[in-house]
């Protein structure tokens, strides 16, 4: 792809929406998604900070994939009233996620990562609140109609760039850190390890 990135990096990840981003900033990257327990990995961190998981998340994601350049790892986690949410596993568990999600406001963590040959070089983070209305049976119903399979792979189970704007009444924070990256961190990053031009 090109970009203003000279060698470019390595996605760590087949989300749209990050693969959008860094096109968008001119990075120039190519996509290959890890291959970790994502689940085993949250298990063994049972009890830590939401901010933490995402970042170990990123991080593995990073260190997983072999590339001769760095690799960026990502990785973005919701929390509604304490309780930690992944994607779903089904409509009806999608249905039953935006049901909870109804008329609270949810945290969007949001990490990432550099590593060169497995070791971490970089991670950050950063987080968003969102502040859902109050959702009738009926929109939850049109709303995955009209939006499954695709939300499957979202968490929180919107595209922010799509119709799952309409969840919400309110967001605070970073337009990228919704989109499910700390967009400008990774810049940053990437200029500080001589990837992109300061």
């Amino acid at each position: 792809m090109t970009g203003i990135a000279g060698d470019g990096i390595v996605l760590a990840s087949n989300s749209a929406s990050r693969k959008a981003m860094l096109k968008a900033a001119g990075v120039v990257f190519t996509a290959q998604a890890a291959n970790i327990d994502e689940r085993a990995l949250e298990a063994e961190m049972e009890g830590a900070e939401p901010a933490e998981i995402a970042q170990a998340l990123a991080a593995a994601k990073a260190a997983a994939v072999t590339a001769d350049g760095l690799v960026l790892g990502s990785d973005s986690l919701v929390e509604v009233d304490g309780r930690r949410f992944d994607k779903p596993q089904s409509r009806e568990q999608a249905a039953d996620h935006l049901r909870f999600f109804s008329g609270k406001v949810m945290t969007l963590h949001s990490a990432a990562a550099l590593a060169r040959q497995g070791q971490i070089v970089w991670v950050g983070s950063d987080f968003a609140r969102l502040r859902v209305r109050e959702l009738s049976e009926d929109f939850i119903e049109s709303y995955l109609e009209a939006e499954w399979p695709e939300v499957s792979y979202c968490v929180g189970v919107f595209r922010i760039e799509g119709p799952g704007v309409q969840l919400f009444e309110s967001i605070m924070g970073d337009q990228f850190t919704v989109l499910g990256m700390p967009l400008l961190q990774v810049l940053d990053a990437l200029r500080e390890e001589g990837v992109l031009p300061a």
